[in-house]
């Protein structure tokens, strides 16, 4: 038997206590022990917690790290402290881990993982991105050794709900956001989701099995750019005027977090507003459901799509990794080397290339005559629409300012035109 100590009772937690106490039949296989919950940390131990009998509650979860009875810790408190010092206690301790925290995990994955490896203790993450979609079990184990080359996903179901809303039903951004937080998707401070925290720690942990690297989440693009500077992060900049000139232009404007080897061996990551096709099955995607594609030298293109979020479905990912230790399945890496530690994640080649494609709209004006025949102009209602294909940053700046001198605040967003078609594809 292994005894399971939970640290955590929120939306997940307290779907995974109800597996372990109400289902263990789901959880007996031939081949492993039984897992027992033995104890649950919480805030407040005297509040009744419906189906956790309270002789399991405890508000000491550093004891509950400690308790020799305890074999295997279930982080899901979130946030990174006290996490990352429990995570790190329980590693040393020689105590498997099982985590959704994406936060800690970005943070502090160098360290985790060192101490991990050190003390010969299985560390396992698969919630921490996508949630219930079976995604960073297979990357690491089957896609990594084939030779991954790009990895790119819409990460954030709150951030695609808002879009979703604003292209299809005309919402502007603060009804949209306004509506993401009465279903409950978005928090009371949705800054982490809108602004593209959220995605960035999903794509640190991506890049780490892909490529085998920890990146600073500091170093990740997060904006679009304007004509002389940087745009607002995440979706925070996106209009509804944007969203309906790009549909104009036969583009969508999607949260993109995008991993990419480049020629010269070095890994660039962007977790940005990105315009892209209409036809691209990404740009399909509608509400919270999340999607990331993966393209495997070996392999061609695989898709993942699914709920990314929600007590249920990530409480899966949390059973399957416990199901995993029981079994002996070690870490979410699997056989993959140790990772290099905080290696930088590049923009600038991406940004010079002189063979991307962009995207802007600019309110108030009527349709423009180009003086590139890369580019192409649509009128709406509210203004117009710029999409240059096949040309650097600098070309689309110049071309604003030519077009339209006396706009200063315009959003240029990157377009991504050469995405990876998947040939086969996984939901859930």
């Amino acid at each position: 038997m292994l005894g399971v100590g939970l640290l955590g009772a929120g939306t997940v937690g307290r779907e995974v206590a109800r597996t372990l106490l109400g289902h263990p039949s789901e959880l007996l296989s031939p081949d492993a022990p039984d897992l027992r919950l033995k104890a649950v940390a919480v805030r407040n131990a005297a509040k009744p917690r419906p189906g956790i009998p309270a002789d399991l509650l405890t508000d000491a979860p550093a004891h509950v790290v400690a308790d020799p009875d305890i074999d295997v810790v279930v982080e899901l408190m979130g946030g990174d402290e006290p996490a990352r010092t429990l995570i790190s206690a329980a590693l040393a301790a020689g105590k498997a881990v099982v985590t959704a925290n994406k936060h800690v995990l970005a943070h502090h994955g160098p360290e985790l993982e060192a101490i991990a490896r050190h003390a010969g203790s299985a560390l396992r993450f698969e919630a921490s991105v996508g949630g219930g979609i079976p995604l960073l079990t297979p990357l690491a184990a089957q896609l990594a050794p084939s030779g991954v080359s790009r990895v790119r996903g819409i990460l954030n179901g709150t951030s695609n709900f808002i879009l979703t809303e604003m292209a299809a039903e005309g919402r502007e951004y603060p009804d949209a956001l306004a509506d993401a937080q009465a279903a409950g998707y978005a928090e009371a401070d949705p800054t982490a989701d809108v602004e593209g925290l959220d995605a960035v720690n999903k794509l640190v942990i991506l890049a780490r099995l892909a490529f085998g690297l920890w990146a600073d989440p500091g170093d990740i693009v997060r904006s679009g750019w304007t004509a002389h500077g940087v745009g607002s992060p995440g979706i925070s900049g996106v209009s509804r005027e944007e969203l309906a000139g790009a549909s104009a232009s036969g583009l969508a404007i999607k949260l993109i977090a995008d991993a990419r080897r480049l020629a010269d061996g070095s890994v660039s990551l962007s977790a940005q507003p990105t315009a892209v096709p209409l036809a691209d099955p990404i740009a399909r995607i509608r509400g919270v459901t999340n999607r990331v594609e993966v393209r495997a030298e070996k392999l061609g293109s695989v898709a993942f799509s699914g709920p990314g979020a929600g007590g249920p479905a990530t409480s899966a990912a949390v059973i399957a990794d416990l199901l995993a230790i029981a079994r002996d399945g070690g870490s979410t890496w699997a056989s993959l080397e140790p990772a290099t530690d905080r290696a930088p994640a590049v923009a600038g080649p991406l940004e010079e290339a002189p063979d991307r494609g962009w995207f802007a709209f600019i309110p108030g004006t009527g349709k423009l005559t180009l003086a590139d025949d890369r580019a192409s102009s649509v009128r709406t209602e509210m203004g117009a629409a710029i999409h240059l294909r096949c040309g650097s940053l600098a070309d689309m700046r110049r071309l604003l300012r030519e077009a339209a001198p006396r706009v200063r605040n315009v959003t240029i967003y990157p377009a991504d035109e050469q995405a990876p078609a998947a040939v086969s594809g996984v939901s859930r």
